[in-house]
């Protein structure tokens, strides 16, 4: 997989008119993947027309690629349709569970780390790849709890996962902070032990605080998550940038403010964040 350096937003459906009746100052757009996985209708056809003005990834949050009942085939031959429609950059998803054999969760349930869940994984992502014809990108998730069976950290998951399948790492940076300080590690510790030559794309997003951190995707970025996208970016190489946004969706350019604040950031020198 080629790297790719970019910045660019979600494509949601209140955009939908600016980025069909414009251009729009951004070097991508990603797509919730399921949204679009049907033959026919306006939001693929809004999706084809976006697509040939700016590249496009396929984000997905239902593949359950930690699900131990292995991966359901009409899921991924309907993605593989779309992903040879479509020609996306590449097609990412979570590492995560979200279904079983009787029922759809439809949300990003956290694995064990585990050698067994590692096995799993690795094997169901051998699955995807082939089926899909090409590297896919897993993201790292936001936690809420912890399992006591856990034999490695996430970052050596993560690492050990790549190394197996070839695949790539999606590096959610909001994610990474959500869970720190819901679990009282460092992040500093998770940016050190992560595959950076495996890194293709970075996600920046907005969580709501309390007790517990709850990863929202409903508000700007905040100022701690910037100073640790500050340190991620000085140790990866050429990557593609996103805000994230998923409810509470702003007028265009205020999204695009942030990814303004993203690029100054990301081309200033290391150790300074940029304001």
């Amino acid at each position: 997989m080629t790297p790719f350096a970019g910045f660019g937003i979600g494509l949601r459906r209140e955009h939908y008119r600016d980025f069909l009746t414009g251009e729009i100052a951004v070097d991508f757009v990603e797509v919730i993947a399921e949204n679009f996985m049907v033959d026919g209708g306006r939001p693929l056809r809004v999706l084809e027309q976006v697509r040939a003005k700016v590249p496009v990834i396929l984000h997905g949050v239902s593949l359950s690629i930690g699900s131990a009942q292995g991966l359901d085939g009409d899921h991924l031959a309907r993605l593989r349709v779309l992903a040879d429609r479509i020609a996306p950059l590449w097609v990412s998803d979570h590492l995560c569970w979200t279904r079983t054999s009787a029922h759809n969760s439809h949300d990003l349930l956290p694995l064990p780390l585990t050698r067994a869940a590692l096995d799993t994984v690795c094997d169901n992502i051998d699955r995807a790849q082939d089926t899909l014809a090409r590297a896919m990108l897993f993201e790292n998730p936001s936690s809420y709890l912890t399992f006591p069976q856990d034999e490695m950290a996430e970052w050596e998951f993560l690492a050990e996962m790549a190394r197996r399948t070839g695949c790539f790492v999606l590096l959610d940076v909001n994610n990474i902070h959500v869970s720190a300080a819901n679990h009282g590690f460092d992040p500093a510790a998770y940016l050190a032990g992560i595959p950076a030559d495996r890194v293709r794309q970075v996600h920046l997003a907005g969580h709501t605080p309390g007790e517990i951190v709850i990863d929202t995707h409903d508000r700007p970025v905040c100022d701690d998550v910037w100073h640790l996208f500050a340190k991620a970016m000085a140790m990866l190489g050429n990557v593609a940038v996103m805000i994230e946004r998923d409810d509470a969706i702003p007028p265009l350019p205020d999204l695009l403010e942030e990814l303004d604040r993203a690029r100054r950031i990301a081309a200033s020198p290391p150790g300074r964040v940029a304001a």
